[in-house]
């Protein structure tokens, strides 16, 4: 197999694409990104290929997240240009996904969490297995949900969708479908079959029934207790009902809130309702890279980097604290931007 950190290649009546970063976790950089774009595009309008599939090596990880270390290294240095310049492009390459006119199939093993959720979530069919843990937990490293993020999010049940983008709770397969995460639970043992099928007959009907996940989820349990605090107006409104709520749920949920970047959590609020109100991919990927565009000048990513990646020392420092959070602030993160970072402009 190729050395390729993204393999593309057309077998039988399938287009193929392959994370190939095993020990990285498949984690997905700009290269990457680029890849997929480019193969999406050729097989379009290719009568060859009549639907593609999206996999990755190893059992670890679909893809665990954007590789971000370039980011961050030219952040400190007070380059902000590479970090805008791979989420414009990835983020055109997820709205490619969502929109694409022939089916794409994801098989989403292990970990799934951000930017791979941006590559298997607007799949047409996404399966899950029972590996499968799918998150978005940006806010844990002063990022919002992006790569399309919010749009899954609104979509999710009552006030699920606030609640998974505040905490990056991690859903199992039962959980991914209920959310609508991830539309099929496969066994793993038969993917490989299920993949042979589609690429001799590019037919998506070969696609097997759905089976029952063999682990239960939990959110469909915990939504009463959700949607009775996630629903309030704002983070701190939120914190408030925690805090009174004197539950077991109320007290882990605060624990991850008081260590997430409060700006972050805020922005994500904020950016799950607006996509709500205007539910298209293109409508969430322009309202996130407001955010991600300034994210490293303006807000807690490279320290959320720092501490979470880079040191480890699992001790960020952010810019406010859940008591102290000028909403001016968090507005200022979600301004529109200027024309010259259209996000649909083809690369030249």
């Amino acid at each position: 197999m190729s050395d390729a950190t993204m393999i593309a290649r057309i077998e039988g009546r399938a287009g193929r694409l392959t994370f190939n970063r095993e020990k990285a976790l498949n984690a997905l950089d700009h290269d990457m990104a680029l890849a997929i774009e480019t193969a999406l595009d050729a097989w379009r309008d290719n009568p060859a290929v009549d639907l593609v599939i999206i996999d990755a090596r190893g059992d670890r990880a679909f893809c665990a997240g954007g590789d971000i270390a370039a980011v961050y290294r030219a952040g400190i240095a007070g380059d902000y240009a590479p970090g805008r310049e791979f989420w414009r492009d990835e983020y055109r390459m997820n709205a490619k996904i969502a929109e694409y006119p022939k089916p794409i199939v994801a098989f989403m093993q292990g970990f799934v969490m951000g930017g791979g959720v941006g590559v298997g979530g607007h799949a047409s069919h996404r399966i899950v297995g029972e590996s499968t843990q799918v998150s978005m937990p940006e806010s844990g490293i002063g990022l919002i949900p992006d790569v399309g993020g919010t749009l899954l999010l609104a979509r999710a049940p009552g006030h699920v969708g606030e609640y998974l983008g505040l905490t990056g709770t991690r859903m199992g397969a039962a959980d991914a479908l209920y959310t609508g995460f991830a539309d099929l639970f496969l066994p793993e043992a038969e993917w490989e079959d299920a993949k042979a099928r589609l690429i001799e007959t590019g037919n998506i009907d070969t696609l097997p029934m759905a089976r029952t996940p063999p682990t239960p989820g939990t959110l469909a349990e915990l939504r009463p207790d959700i949607d009775r605090i996630f629903w309030a107006d704002d983070l701190a409104a939120i914190v408030a009902k925690l805090e009174t709520a004197g539950s077991d749920f109320a007290a882990r949920t605060l624990k991850t809130l008081y260590r997430n970047s409060p700006l972050s959590m805020a922005a994500t609020l904020r950016l799950v309702r607006m996509t709500r109100a205007n539910p298209t991919i293109r409508a969430a990927l322009e309202h996130e890279f407001r955010f991600t565009w300034r994210a490293a000048e303006m807000g807690d990513f490279l320290e959320g980097v720092r501490a979470q990646i880079i040191d480890k020392d699992r001790d960020p420092h952010w810019k406010h604290t859940l008591a102290e959070l000028p909403q001016e602030d968090v507005a200022a993160m979600l301004e529109p931007l200027g024309p010259e970072w259209a996000i649909w402009e083809e690369r030249s």
